[in-house]
């Protein structure tokens, strides 16, 4: 379940049905519950947009930051998830 905010700084691209993307998005909720940090993260499916599936069709899940633009590609850990932040 993604925890959006009013400007989301994380971004995580997948798909329905992705047993990794679930995987990454639990990690993430755990990573941000656990620090107790207030950043905000949306799922995105890609499945939704043709050039999202051309972009990342290989490589989801993929996490990106968006104020810096800054991508993980899967796998990715806790110790990733904060570098990121």
């Amino acid at each position: 379940m993604s925890r959006p905010t009013d400007m989301s700084e994380l971004i995580l691209y997948g798909t329905s049905g992705c047993h990794l993307c679930e995987e990454a998005e639990a990690l993430l909720d755990c990573c941000l519950r656990t620090a107790n940090s207030p950043t905000g993260f949306e799922t995105v499916d890609i499945a939704t947009d043709p050039e999202l599936v051309e972009s990342y069709g290989l490589l989801i899940p993929v996490l990106r930051n968006v104020e810096s633009g800054i991508e993980l590609n899967w796998p990715f850990g806790p110790e990733d998830i904060r570098k990121l932040l």
